[in-house]
């Protein structure tokens, strides 16, 4: 599998396409989202594991989105996300709430080939409510009064993700972040950015081998130094608080988030500091 640029890469993610989408600490690919943004997508479908953050905020303020499935979506320490906020105020976006526990069940059944999943901590909550994929039914195994609630398996079309370090061949190296796996192996499609890509096989290192992702799993991979920033990229760099906060600020109205992007994704193709 060849190493393909950044513009190569985003350009496989099609309008409509469902994404998969790491919470903020687990690598974003926020180069190539700005990247994605120059090609002025529309009607994505975010699906959050199993939070959003700044990357869910900046895609739908600039209106490449039409649904998002997540158990929350918030700048953490910096605030609220702000585009997030007025659209789920203003309707613009359908809003599809789950939880955490749910968001990887539904991954994970995916990931195994299976239809559905069962948990029990949705029993009682006023978030089955408002799902009526999610079905509450007796456990079969049991002698009655034992509800659980079935899960249906989520495939997203593409999982969209940064890691420090990936070889020519495709592997990419996930470390302990092992939702990276989880997304990878539930979705049709893997697009990865990487820190570093160096000659040789991941593998090849026992270092580094426990940590790697399979090119089984991953179809492309481009090179993107900083591609987490602002945000960090665990072990290598921390948050740009300032500029964190500056996004924070400016998002609040529609004239500070219009300047955020013509400065930070259309003025250049390198963001990153």
């Amino acid at each position: 599998m060849p190493v393909i640029s950044l513009d190569e890469l985003v350009a496989r993610i099609p309008d409509g396409a469902l994404l998969g989408l790491p919470s903020d600490r687990r690598g974003v690919a926020l180069a190539a989202t700005r990247a994605l943004l120059r090609r002025r997508p529309r009607g994505l479908r975010l699906y959050n594991m199993p939070t959003g953050g700044l990357q869910t905020d900046l895609l739908i303020g600039a209106g490449a989105v039409a649904e998002v499935e997540t158990s929350g979506v918030s700048l953490s320490e910096f605030g609220g996300a702000p585009r997030f906020a007025r659209a789920v105020t203003s309707g613009a976006v359908v809003i599809r709430d789950a939880t955490c526990p749910a968001i990887h069940a539904q991954l994970q059944a995916a990931e195994k080939g299976v239809p559905f999943l069962p948990i029990r901590g949705l029993i009682g909550s006023d978030v089955l409510k408002h799902r009526a994929d999610w079905r509450v039914m007796d456990n079969p195994m049991g002698s009655g009064g034992d509800p659980l609630v079935l899960l249906p398996a989520v495939q997203p079309d593409i999982a969209l993700f940064h890691v420090p370090l990936a070889d020519r061949a495709g592997n990419v190296w996930v470390g302990r972040e092992r939702d990276l796996v989880t997304l990878a192996h539930a979705s049709t499609m893997t697009l990865v950015t990487a820190e570093e890509i160096r000659g040789g096989s991941l593998y090849d290192d026992d270092r580094l081998a426990a940590g790697a992702l399979s090119n089984f799993y991953v179809t492309a991979v481009a090179d993107a130094k900083h591609g987490a920033w602002p945000l960090a990229q665990p072990g290598l760099y921390e948050d740009d608080a300032a500029a964190i906060a500056a996004y924070a600020k400016a998002a609040r109205t529609d004239e500070g988030f219009a300047a955020w992007l013509a400065e930070h994704v259309f003025a250049t193709k390198v963001a990153a500091q």
